[in-house]
């Protein structure tokens, strides 16, 4: 039993090793990936009719004569 209560009880050094070794591997690569895709997003198929309509609407009247 004390084996597994010193398993887990981690010291906060070795916990930020943890943290930092992921951060440095994992988390760099979940993060290239996720820049990546918003990258590309706009050049989705599909995607150029909601792009156009979006930068057009600005020049929509909305009938709101103030």
């Amino acid at each position: 039993m004390t084996n597994i209560l010193t398993f887990f009880q981690l010291s906060t050094h070795s916990t930020y090793d943890l943290l930092r070794h992921l951060a440095d591997s994992w988390g760099l690569l979940v993060m290239s990936l996720v820049f990546a895709g918003l990258c590309l997003w706009p050049f989705r198929p599909g995607a150029g009719a909601m792009s156009r309509d979006a930068a057009l609407s600005i020049f929509e009247d909305d009938g709101d004569d103030a």
